[in-house]
């Protein structure tokens, strides 16, 4: 089974080895890739259908039925933010489609408060043997960023 992993934001692609924190860099957690957004304020949509099983207001994990969890972190050490530039439209252990608003946020305001907006998409306990069609270059909310072979 093939898992098409879309982007939660617009913006340009570019390799995890280019995020600014070794944790990602490195693939420490997993596989993907990362998204350096467009400066717009707008909403993170949920990259898979699937459960929130992980919500904070800087990042969320979301579990697919068939047991694939795919994290979307919103910026770089926002966690320091405690929430503030955030705006949750889900809550834990709702059910979610692909494409549906998880977050408002505005990557500007990110930027402006000192932190780097860039957004990484990991393949939770995944290999990146695994990931395919990985995307290059700019893609708005919702398009392929990769395929996971599951």
């Amino acid at each position: 089974m093939t898992l098409r992993v879309g982007s939660p934001v617009a913006g340009r692609v570019v390799p995890l080895s280019e995020v600014p924190d070794p944790v990602f860099a490195q693939a420490m957690v997993g596989p993907g890739v990362a998204v350096e957004p467009d400066r717009v304020a707008g909403d993170a949509v949920a990259p898979v259908d699937g459960t929130i099983v992980t919500l904070h207001p800087h990042a969320f994990v979301v579990a697919t039925e068939d047991g694939g969890a795919v994290l979307v972190h919103l910026g770089i050490d926002t966690v320091k933010l405690k929430g503030e530039g955030f705006t949750l439209h889900v809550v834990k252990g709702e059910t979610v489609r692909a494409g549906q608003p998880v977050v408002g946020w505005n990557p500007d305001d990110i930027e402006a408060a000192g932190y780097q907006p860039i957004c990484p998409v990991i393949a939770l306990d995944a290999t990146s043997e695994v990931l395919a069609e990985l995307a290059e270059g700019e893609v708005k909310a919702g398009d392929t960023l990769f395929s996971w072979q599951r």
